[in-house]
């Protein structure tokens, strides 16, 4: 097999989708946002872009799987904020939300990207949000888009025609 990664080229006629938490909006809103100019600055076009709102974290993973089987999207962006708190409730959401995206991802062979924020302080969440540490949603946009052109080539490169 020849060398193979994918580019920033998102797949004729892709559709992507961005399911994002509601818990803690003033990050996760700035996450969704920064994802959906990327997409848009990377050729994907508005109406191939579809934006699913969960309560939290811990429905992400449900709402991925529910999206990746009904087979119409070349990648999915998770996002959403944990901040570690005074119980170990942070741990099971964050661990859980991580995990059963990637079991989504395994299990369906849709890449799924985890841009769920897990941080210790609020203030940690900003500097991932458009702070000092850019911003996550932009990040994950642009693996979504390289993944996806990434399983077409080598979904390609399996069936030889």
């Amino acid at each position: 097999m020849p060398h193979l990664e994918g580019e920033l080229r998102a797949p004729q006629g892709a559709r992507f989708a961005i399911i994002a938490s509601r818990w803690n909006p003033r990050i996760t809103d700035t996450l969704v946002a920064a994802a959906r100019q990327t997409f848009a600055a990377n050729g994907v076009d508005e109406a191939a872009l579809d934006v699913i709102r969960v309560p939290g974290a811990w429905e992400l993973p449900m709402a991925a799987r529910t999206l990746a089987m009904a087979g119409r999207h070349a990648a999915l962006v998770a996002l959403g904020c944990v901040v570690r708190g005074d119980t170990r409730h942070y741990e099971h959401v964050a661990d859980g939300a991580a995990e059963g995206l990637m079991r989504v991802a395994l299990d369906t062979g849709v890449p799924v990207i985890n841009g769920v924020l897990a941080v210790e302080r609020f203030e940690d969440a900003a500097a991932r949000a458009g702070g000092s540490h850019g911003n996550k949603g932009e990040e994950a946009a642009l693996v979504a888009i390289e993944m996806a052109d990434l399983a077409q080539k080598l979904q390609t490169q399996g069936n030889p025609r």
